[in-house]
């Protein structure tokens, strides 16, 4: 493979990890302990929140009130569009049941979780959009409780347009709480009562480390990382809208990977002049993050071929992934690993961030290799079913017997006598050699 790196990065997404994992471990041991009191003071210490954890309707209403008609407008066009795709996601699956044998029948039935904990960051920004993927991709599976959390932005109390995005999509419980004490509080069913079955949402290292210690106890979207972007170019492609998506992602945050992957170099060339000009241009906040992360973590491969483009993507297996290049088709046909695909220039990484449909809490690291995003089958559990005749019984025992012997496991292969005994007294059967002991 003949690649060249006009660009590499210093830093990689791990470089920030081990110091994130002690800090929530100790958090979550001491509020696993220590319960609510314990949260209280950590949102008193680390958000300067002392007020109510639990938003009752009437805090909501008067905060939502507030809130522009623009503003709700927009957020319920998107909530609709992110809830209609969940739903066609929830209709690709379905109950069935299918006669394997004579007097054999088996099948699967579809059901939603029974609680689902959604969290939306607001940190550096107030991430509005990730409080409606979230809720009401969990409210078109049919999650009889969604609990909401958000941190308090910038000293006061929720963000009013993170609040209505969480109200419009579907919450039942909003709670204002941050960072690992709202991911400890969701996973637990701190003040609610009802500890959640799945946790999902975007958040920083710590909640990407907390929700990483907690799964298992419960479910989780996926192991996040910071944002990343990879774009695909060739020759076709503008270097202006190239530059302005690989900046479009990188003030996600200071760890934010940004890839460019493309067979032109002068493609290449000029889309390295023009991303730290567009950086310059931003306000200070998204400047001083998408600069950190262009510096430290920003890297333009040049490749011989799009065949050995779509083998560096697939390696890179980019949390969201942008084509600009010729034959879309070919390259929807041949990548395998990405998070998100957003193919062609029209199609841009903010698009799918906002408004588009298909969620946004996507898989980073290198997690795309192997699972996909939020959807509507991660609040909902595939679960099997059998029943048989007595007659169809027979066959399933006898296998059932021996097999269980040959492994050693004779208390097994009795369950499978027993039911051969009553059932068919009068007949004998190979059941197998018994286990001796």
């Amino acid at each position: 493979m003949t690649i060249n790196y006009l660009k590499k990065a210093s830093k990689t997404p791990e470089t920030e990890t081990s110091t994130a994992q002690q800090v929530v471990n100790e958090m979550l041991a001491n509020i696993e302990k220590n319960g609510e009191a314990v949260v209280r003071e950590y949102a008193a210490k680390l958000d300067k929140w002392s007020g109510e954890i639990v938003m009752s309707d009437q805090v909501i209403n008067a905060a939502i009130a507030e809130v522009p008609i623009g503003v709700k407008k927009d957020i319920d066009f998107a909530v609709k569009q992110v809830y209609d795709f969940a739903i066609a996601q929830k209709n690709s699956i379905q109950d069935f049941s299918t006669a394997l044998h004579t007097g054999v029948t088996a099948g699967q039935k579809v059901l939603p979780v029974n609680v689902v904990g959604c969290y939306a960051p607001s940190g550096r920004y107030a991430h509005i959009a990730s409080a409606y993927m979230t809720v009401a991709t969990a409210k078109a599976a049919g999650v009889k409780n969604i609990i909401a959390c958000s941190s308090p932005f910038r000293g006061g109390g929720m963000h009013p347009y993170v609040l209505y995005a969480f109200k419009a999509a579907g919450a039942d419980v909003i709670m204002t709480l941050g960072g690992v004490q709202a991911i400890a509080s969701m996973a637990y069913g701190l003040f609610t009562g009802k500890p959640a079955d799945v946790v999902v949402g975007p958040g920083n290292k710590f909640v990407a480390e907390a929700k990483r210690s907690l799964f298992g106890k419960v479910g989780i979207d996926v192991f996040a990382g910071p944002s990343e972007i990879g774009i695909i170019a060739d020759e076709s492609a503008d270097p202006k809208i190239v530059a302005s998506d690989l900046v479009g992602q990188a003030e996600h945050g200071h760890e934010s990977p940004a890839w460019l992957f493309t067979t032109s170099e002068n493609l290449a060339k000029e889309v390295m002049q023009l991303v730290p000009q567009m950086i310059d241009l931003l306000p200070p906040i998204a400047k001083d993050a998408a600069a950190c992360a262009w510096r430290d973590y920003g890297e333009v491969i040049v490749c011989s071929s799009r065949e050995e483009v779509a083998q560096v993507s697939d390696k890179y297996a980019s949390e969201h992934l942008e084509v600009h290049a010729a034959d879309l088709d070919w390259w929807l046909s041949n990548l395998t690993c990405y998070g998100s695909l957003f193919l062609g220039e029209e199609t841009t990484v903010a698009f799918g961030d906002k408004t588009s449909g298909p969620n946004h809490v996507l898989p980073t690291k290198g997690a795309a290799r192997y699972s996909g995003g939020l959807s509507v089958h991660k609040f909902m559990k595939t679960l099997t079913w059998q029943k048989m005749t007595r007659e169809g019984s027979k066959e399933m025992a006898l296998v059932t017997a021996r097999i269980s012997r040959l492994e050693g496991m004779e208390a097994h292969a009795r369950t499978a006598d027993d039911r051969l005994a009553k059932y068919f007294p009068n007949e004998d059967f190979d059941l197998g050699n018994p286990v001796l002991v």
